[in-house]
């Protein structure tokens, strides 16, 4: 039986158990949009929240979000219309929520982030991603995708396994912060934008003179952003950052974009001296239903890859990392037949994500010749 807006509960109350209800149906976002019910995303799909009506009142939905958003950033949000935060539910989940004007009106997206730092294995991250941890001391690491790609997730994965095997002053950058971290063998200072400091570049300058051993900015977002993280990781620091971006030869032209073209061969230089590895992720759905796996292109900074930065040879890099694999790289093809050969995801799916199809029947059809062959050479003996 459906409630109306007359019987819904107390504003705070029904963001609590909607809060709540992420957690019980493992949604990884909540959504709140004046005239509609509240939406769930389970395993990427949007799902009505069927208990609960379309929330009709503007002033009832102000007062659900109002009681969650920080005092400090209610002038932001009436200043900006939009603010982002982080919110810690009563059942330990975090939430990075994103609240917005609309037609005048308040809506908001909340992402559920786990309490529990997730591990390579169970994110289902390639073994490159453990291997560039243990071996990698200095240099810039950059892991990449669109929203929702799960970026975040593999970044605190990373930095916990670095708590736990080595003795380090970790410093974040977060806008807000997102996954808080026990110290183990490290010692973990996290700020948080709009609360500890006022921006990355106020944050970033500063930060080497607090004796970090590895940085973490939350997201390169602009020239001073990513000059301080080439700086950093030239000077011996481990630098973890993010872009937006949906894969390697993107990354490059979104980095060079923050800088004016007489500059680009400098920092092209830079970068083929500091860069340890690019990460692109996209999160491809399962075939359990509410499951997702990150299919991951991988570039490693060999001394070919340097070469091609350094000549602006970028349209190179995706065959070079498609043979390369026997060096940690990974194309975005091979992680997929790797998906399909685990039976993690549908060949029909992995064809719809796939950047090229013709490339993934190619590959497909190899596997199945290999497989028949070895096979017949088993049948002869």
């Amino acid at each position: 039986m459906h409630m109306s807006m007359t019987q819904l509960p107390p504003p705070a109350e029904a963001m609590q158990n909607l809060l709540n209800g992420t957690t019980q149906f493992l949604a990884s976002d909540l959504h709140l949009k004046v005239h509609y019910a509240p939406y769930y995303r389970v395993g990427g799909l949007l799902r009505k929240v069927a208990s609960v009506p379309p929330i009709d009142s503007n002033d009832y939905m102000e007062a659900m979000l109002k009681s969650i958003i920080p005092t400090h950033k209610l002038h932001d949000y009436e200043t900006n219309g939009s603010i982002d935060f982080s919110y810690r539910g009563a059942t330990g989940d975090r939430f990075r929520c994103n609240v917005y004007r609309s037609m005048g009106e308040m809506h908001a997206a909340i992402r559920r982030v786990q309490n529990k730092i997730p591990t390579y294995a169970e994110l289902n991250l390639a073994p490159i991603y453990e291997k560039l941890i243990h071996e990698t001391r200095e240099g810039l690491i950059c892991v990449t995708g669109v929203t929702g790609s799960g970026k975040s997730s593999t970044l605190a994965a990373m930095i916990d396994h670095l708590n736990h095997i080595e003795a380090m002053h970790v410093i974040t950058v977060e806008d807000p912060i997102e996954y808080s971290f026990t110290p183990k063998k490290c010692i973990i200072s996290q700020r948080e934008i709009g609360l500890d400091v006022p921006s990355f570049p106020i944050a970033l300058r500063a930060i080497v003179r607090e004796d970090p051993d590895t940085i973490f900015i939350g997201e390169m977002r602009d020239r001073e952003t990513l000059t301080a993280a080439l700086q950093a990781a030239e000077t011996g620091h481990l630098v973890f950052g993010t872009l937006h971006v949906g894969d390697v030869v993107q990354s490059f032209n979104r980095i060079l974009e923050f800088f004016p073209r007489n500059e680009h061969a400098f920092i092209r230089s830079s970068m083929a001296n500091s860069l340890r590895a690019i990460l692109c992720q996209r999160l491809i759905p399962g075939i359990e239903q509410g499951k997702v796996y990150p299919a991951s292109e991988v570039l490693i900074n060999t001394p070919v890859v340097k070469d091609k930065i350094r000549n602006e040879e970028d349209e190179d890099l995706p065959a070079v990392i498609a043979q390369s694999e026997h060096e940690g790289m990974l194309s975005f093809t091979q992680s997929l037949v790797q998906l399909i050969e685990k039976e993690r995801i549908h060949y029909d799916t992995a064809m719809e994500y796939a950047p090229s199809r013709e490339a993934l029947q190619s590959a497909m059809k190899g596997i199945k010749a290999s497989a028949q062959s070895l096979v017949s050479r088993i049948r002869t003996k």
